[in-house]
């Protein structure tokens, strides 16, 4: 009786790191998809962005967002993938400045 309280207040312990382990760690690249959405959403208030331009780069972050899932999905983020959300982020980042400086104006809202 005393062994299965042991062996369970030990699964207990070691369950938060079991999960974290499973868990790739991309804080920096989250924050920045975080950010990048932020700044569309500063331009849709803003009026620098059209429907049209929000509705394209919302397409673009999603297109990022499924290129992390995918490096996600084996519970491991190699050099590689990293790279490659790197570099699909700033793309997205160059997309992002390009539409809200582009002089097209959504002046309904």
């Amino acid at each position: 009786m005393k062994k299965t309280y042991a062996i369970a207040a030990a699964l207990m312990l070691l369950a938060p790191f079991v999960a974290q382990a499973q868990t790739p760690s991309t804080p920096v690249l989250d924050q920045r998809q975080a950010n990048q959405e932020q700044r569309i959403q500063q331009g849709v208030q803003s009026g620098s962005l059209t429907q049209r331009e929000t509705a394209r780069l919302d397409r673009g972050q999603d297109r990022v967002q499924r290129i992390q899932d995918k490096a996600n999905a084996d519970g491991t983020v190699t050099r590689k993938e990293r790279i490659r959300m790197q570099h699909a982020q700033d793309v997205e980042s160059k997309r992002i400045y390009r539409q809200k400086h582009d002089r097209q104006h959504d002046f309904n809202h």
